[in-house]
């Protein structure tokens, strides 16, 4: 199993804490190369236990979302001039000179895409028009994968731990999107203060409506575009190569000082799932979810679904009068034995964690 960090952009390696170097689960499920939720390879799966089909384009897979790539790594691309990313480097500067979404913090989604984000149902891994920009539709790959966000380096369609693993990965999450606002903050009190004095750096709780420029996906009048980036208009590709050196300089210890309080409590969160995730243990007493799906199958066997719409699980026909048994009134060893007596079938202790961390099976 590889580390944490191994899973994060390189630059992180010397800033985050020794937590990180924990071996990361292996999500030997979420097969990006021959995506699992594909039409093109998951017809031997349960897919879907509620009548909707959630497979997704194998144009698109689950890269139907628009990444918010903070400055320092924006710099990091554009420094990096290897082949390999000739091509994402390519894209983010032709994102860079378009003007849209463009911020001396973050290059991001268009407000016409964030709005049809929001407002669309069903759209997730089928929508070709909600594509991301640096997919590489000839490969299925991604062009700027060395320097992803929070939200790519963390989402899977199915996890191998079930809720216990998303739970984790969503965590992840958290952390990793604290660190890219404070990180990409720091890098503007050193190249443009007045950005954070003025306030911009904080998130737009009210909805904003949309401009004409934003329907025309036009770039924001030059004034306005002005008046955003102060004296760096025009060098916007050498501030964010500034922004990822002032990052880079950041000591070992700096990236705490800058999380404080709200990064010491979600490490200890981090640390807790994770174990939760990689070392699961049975509970003493469960009961079959009221609230889980239940898909019968043509060839007799039936479909259980509950944390994840992307995630059901397959079992033989028969097992499924053997869980109704668990109703948390007693002990998971007991019903064992009274299956065992009276319906001479038993079910496998990991059968019964698996279907748990499903949460087919729940606490009371």
């Amino acid at each position: 199993m590889s580390s944490l960090l191994s899973t994060l952009p390189a630059l992180y390696r010397e800033l985050f804490p020794s937590f990180f170097q924990k071996e990361a689960p292996t999500e030997t499920k979420a097969t990006c190369e021959k995506c699992a939720m594909s039409r093109t390879s998951a017809q031997s799966t349960v897919d879907s236990v509620d009548g909707v089909e959630h497979l997704f384009r194998p144009d698109t897979k689950c890269c139907t979302y628009y990444p918010r790539l903070p400055n320092y790594l924006i710099g990091a691309l554009l420094s990096d001039d290897s082949k390999e990313m000739a091509e994402g480097r390519r894209r983010i500067e032709q994102k860079i000179d378009s003007r849209i979404g463009v911020s001396p913090q973050w290059v991001k989604a268009p407000a016409k895409f964030n709005h049809l984000y929001k407002n669309a149902h069903q759209f997730f891994g089928r929508s070709s028009n909600m594509r991301c920009p640096y997919y590489a539709l000839e490969s299925g790959g991604c062009t700027i994968w060395a320097y992803r966000e929070s939200v790519c380096s963390t989402f899977f369609c199915k996890y191998v731990a079930g809720a216990d693993g998303r739970r984790f990965w969503m965590s992840l999450k958290t952390y990793l999107t604290l660190a890219e606002y404070q990180l990409s903050r720091h890098a503007l009190l050193q190249l443009m203060p007045e950005f954070l004095m003025d306030g911009r750096d904080k998130a737009e709780i009210a909805t904003v409506p949309l401009t004409v420029e934003d329907l025309d996906d036009a770039p924001p009048l030059p004034k306005v575009y002005a008046a955003l980036w102060k004296g760096y208009v025009g060098m916007e590709h050498d501030f964010y190569r500034a922004c990822y050196d002032a990052v880079r300089a950041v000591p070992a210890d700096g990236l705490e000082r800058m999380l404080g309080l709200d990064g010491t409590i979600e490490l200890k969160v981090l640390e807790r799932l994770h174990t939760q995730a990689t070392a699961p243990t049975l509970p003493r007493v469960l009961r079959f979810n009221p609230d889980a799906t239940v898909k019968w199958l043509s060839d007799g066997s039936v479909a259980l679904g509950s944390y994840s719409e992307f995630d059901a699980v397959a079992l033989p026909g028969e097992a499924y009068s053997l869980l109704v048994e668990f109703t948390g009134q007693k002990p998971v060893e007991a019903v064992r034995q009274h299956l065992r007596d009276h319906r001479q079938a038993d079910l496998d202790p990991d059968i019964l964690l698996e279907l748990h961390r499903h949460r087919i099976l729940v606490e009371p």
